[in-house]
């Protein structure tokens, strides 16, 4: 029997919408967001790329963070994320409901195009209702919701499968190209997630070749236009972002690091009790891997990382249908070996075959082998609708007796694993509820196929009511995927926080060449990307890409939520320091008194002029404009000062450093003393006026040197020296000048890869 009557698939897709909507609503309502990175990290940059579009600037460079970042380069600036760069285009000021609204609405797309992807293979559509629901709110991407581009990449994975397939079944070029145009916005989350998923589908894609009836040659069509459309796509951002990693600070990971990311074997025990361990409580609470509690030693992974909780139907169902019946499928076997290979990766250093693995292209670009519990739990929940489609339809008859042992025994291993390490009273709610759905999953299996022959419909109820309901709770909102939003205020446009409040006073009453750059250190997690909702300069920032000379130069980490994340480098020494001077670096509000972040600060340093509910704030008096225009130039080899620190003794409103510098000669004074002011600054394009005196000068702008950077002088090209170790030049001569600086990334790029040819 097959579920030839299209209106099932369709009860089915409006089933899952009704069920999504319901377990996403604590969040759509604004009960509760989505925190840690998606707030932290994700949330700013929406806001960003919203107000560069509504106020008629480009997003593709911000000065906000790291004293300059090329977005248009960075994977994570969502400006190639179609769902977020639309909704950026429509709402001016995006609101947390908002940014989860639309992962929420991609992950409904994926679920979605799972039952789509089972409709084509004649299976159920109660199998589809359940994978999709599984798929969407199931597994990773329920408990690592928070991980927006991983989460955004996954939700592309059925989408390209489903279009891919349908491709090579019809050898159809322009389903061909509707697949490589999916896969292109896969690829374009430049996350492993992406990675594994890409070498997935292109595993399926030689699979179908070698194994279909068709003729082989029929499916080149189709796979040309889809590698066509997908690469023209992909192309420009792809070579952006190489040639950001290239100059980033982590262009590889090496195998150790790759092995502290790891999956414990132990966290697969979350596949039969969502909440075994207290994930979902209090941190100290939480006893699983990689928690002291079970001895795991040099594993670096948040205890929501190791859940994959995706419900007991589909679980049972897999074990319930486990026989030859099961395997007869073609697409079930790549599945099924897909799902060996993908436990084996996330397992890391556990398994000896993932070193073999490391040597794979690509892999050593990424520090957690555990994320492939992504798609992971996608091809298990595929692979779980499957098999309750070949119960439902009677092709796998499951012995009751059997399936219950198995249940019992699963869940008595969860029990046993409580009671050696000593918890088993606190185990003993989570494995209660577990017991309940599993019981549950194991009623709906054995009367499945009875009330299906009644009333199709009533199955999919069925399924829709009891794993929502077990998902709802096994999942339910919890510390590590949803906070109240009023914890993040500090991100919105409008906050009325002190601390934020103050600063944006300080910095109305700037001179305009001023700009001066502010610093938020050691404050909360959420507070180092909120210069890109407010629109300051930070000196630092969250990212865990940034350019490699800029962390070179000043020992910038990736984080500054915790004191201890405010490093220092040789040539940044301390807050007194050339570097702050040039970086403009004016104001710096810290969550703790600033002399337990910098070892070396002294009185008269810097004074403190504030405190607030969440920070003490400083003045730094020595901070320099943003552009000056000194008139002598002085040779320094930048790469000696990075690797040993020091400055020369110099007056940088009188003398730059660069690379190559002519002699400094004396000159007579002049009438006018040199001068430069910002006329109009934006995010890809600066203009200041200067005046030189008799000899001429040069236009430093303190932010930093990047090559996509050009610069014009009252029209004509000039050329852009690196300054100061991390700045930006622009020879100018005696008079007055209008000095152009423009972002060109497409011409930066194209400069770049003819002088390497």
């Amino acid at each position: 029997m097959r579920d030839n009557d299209n209106g099932l698939y369709g009860a089915a897709a409006a089933i899952f919408l009704i069920c999504a909507l319901a377990l996403s609503y604590p969040f759509l309502s604004g009960a509760y967001t989505v925190p840690w990175d998606a707030k932290a990290h994700f949330q700013p940059q929406f806001a960003f790329l919203a107000h560069a579009l509504h106020g008629s600037q480009s997003p593709f460079w911000t000065p906000n963070v790291f004293a300059g970042m090329p977005q248009i380069a960075d994977p994570q600036s969502l400006i190639f994320s179609p769902f977020f760069l639309l909704a950026a285009w429509l709402v001016p000021e995006p609101s947390f409901q908002l940014e989860d609204g639309v992962v929420f609405a991609m992950l409904a797309m994926g679920g979605l195009a799972l039952i789509l992807y089972f409709r084509d293979r004649g299976w159920s559509a109660a199998g589809a209702l359940l994978a999709a629901l599984a798929f969407a709110f199931g597994g990773s991407a329920s408990w690592r919701i928070q991980h927006t581009g991983q989460v955004m990449s996954l939700s592309w994975f059925p989408v390209t499968l489903w279009l891919l397939a349908r491709a090579l079944d019809r050898r159809s070029a322009a389903y061909g190209a509707a697949a490589g145009a999916a896969a292109a916005f896969l690829v374009l989350g430049r996350d492993q997630v992406a990675f594994l998923s890409v070498l997935m589908l292109t595993a399926y894609a030689l699979y179908r070749v070698f194994t279909d009836k068709s003729d082989l040659w029929s499916a080149i069509k189709p796979l040309l236009a889809g590698a066509l459309c997908g690469s023209a796509i992909i192309a420009l951002p792809i070579a952006l972002t190489l040639d950001l990693a290239a100059n980033s600070n982590r262009p590889e990971i090496d195998l150790d690091g790759a092995y502290k990311g790891s999956l414990p074997p132990g966290s697969l025990l979350t596949l039969i009790c969502a909440n075994l361990f207290g994930t979902d409580g209090p941190l100290k609470d939480f006893w699983g891997p990689p928690s002291d509690v079970f001895g795991t030693k040099d594993i670096y992974l948040a205890r929501n990382m190791t859940a994959v909780y995706m419900g007991a139907l589909p679980m049972l169902a897999l074990v319930a249908a486990a026989g030859k019946r099961f395997l007869a499928e073609r697409e079930a076997r790549f599945l099924v070996a897909a799902a060996a290979l993908l436990v084996v990766y996330g397992l890391g250093r556990y398994t000896p075959l993932f070193q073999l693995m490391y040597h794979i292209p690509g892999v050593d670009l990424w520090r957690r082998p555990a994320d492939a519990t992504f798609p992971l739990c996608a091809v298990l929940a595929i692979l779980g609708g499957y098999a309750f489609h070949l119960i439902q339809r009677g092709e796998a008859r499951p012995d009751f007796r059997v399936a219950a042992g198995v249940a019992a025994g699963l869940l008595a291993l969860c029990a046993g694993v409580a009671f050696d390490k000593g918890r088993l009273a606190q185990a003993a709610a989570p494995l209660m509820e577990a017991l309940v759905f599993w019981a549950l999953a194991l009623a709906v299996i054995f009367f499945a196929r009875a009330l299906s022959q009644r009333s199709a419909l009533a199955v999919l109820a069925l399924i829709g009511a009891t794993t929502t309901l077990d998902l709802a709770i096994g999942n339910e909102p919890n510390e590590s995927t949803a906070l109240p939003p009023a914890q993040f205020d500090v991100l919105r446009a409008d906050t009325n926080n002190e601390t934020i409040r103050f600063l944006r006073e300080k910095l109305k009453s700037q001179a305009p060449d001023q700009r001066d750059r502010i610093e938020l250190a050691a404050i909360d997690f959420h507070w180092p990307n909120a210069s890109l909702v407010h629109g300051f300069d930070h000196d630092l920032g969250y990212n865990p890409i940034r350019l490699k000379l800029f962390e070179d130069a000043t020992g910038a980490g990736d984080h500054l939520a915790l004191p201890d994340q405010r490093n220092f480098s040789k040539l940044y020494p301390a807050y007194k320091s050339p570097m702050s001077d040039l970086l403009g670096l004016r104001w710096i509000a810290s969550g703790v008194p600033l002399g337990e972040i910098d070892k070396n600060l002294k009185p008269g340093d810097v004074t403190l002029i504030a405190r607030t509910k969440d920070a003490y704030i400083y003045e730094y008096p020595g901070a320099l404009p943003r552009v000056m225009l000194p008139t002598c130039a002085m040779p320094a080899d930048f790469d000696k000062m990075i690797a040993e620190g020091g400055w020369p003794q110099v007056d940088f409103r009188e003398t730059v450093l660069l690379e190559k510098a002519p002699a400094c000669e004396p000159r007579a004074p002049d009438a006018f003393s040199p001068s430069a002011r910002i006329i109009s600054y934006g995010t890809t394009k600066i203009e200041i006026e200067a005046e030189a005196p008799r000899g001429g000068g040069w236009a430093v702008l303190n932010d930093v040197w990047h090559p996509y950077w050009f610069a014009s002088v009252d029209g004509a090209q000039a050329d852009i020296l690196r300054a100061n170790v991390l700045f930006r030049a622009v020879r100018v001569p005696e008079g007055r000048h209008r000095v152009e600086f423009s972002f060109e990334p497409l011409r930066g790029l194209w400069k770049k890869l003819r002088a390497n040819k």
